[in-house]
């Protein structure tokens, strides 16, 4: 019986995904945080500007679009005091053949993503 993934797991899962999609956009990395507690998950580069994407994973029935409002407070500071973009990328997971079920580990999962947010 296949185990759930853990909310570390999904976050990983999560920022493959986005940090695809910023790979095919042209961003460089300058920094990749994968911890669950630290913020933001990704600092890039594009067009000499420095970008912020914090990364949330979540499970059916929450909703990848909401976010921290008081975390994201903090971050369009810390952005502002660095002159840098900041972008959410809310990513919902879900077992591959039942959105409404849990991903489990080394089976499909399904994906709710609708790109970044851009905040700053």
């Amino acid at each position: 019986m296949s185990m759930e993934l853990t909310q570390q797991e999904m976050h990983y899962l999560a920022m493959n995904i986005v940090g695809e999609e910023l790979k095919e956009q042209g961003y460089e990395f300058l920094g990749v945080n994968s911890d669950l507690k630290k913020n933001p998950q990704f600092v890039a580069l594009k067009d000499k500007t420095i970008h912020f994407v914090l990364v949330r994973a979540v499970q059916f029935p929450d909703d990848p679009a909401l976010f921290d409002q008081g975390l994201i407070n903090k971050m369009i500071d810390h952005a502002k005091a660095r002159e840098a973009k900041l972008a959410y990328a809310g990513v919902g997971l879900g077992h591959g053949a039942d959105y409404g079920k849990p991903p489990l580990k080394d089976q499909a999962y399904t994906q709710v993503y609708s790109g970044l947010k851009w905040l700053l």
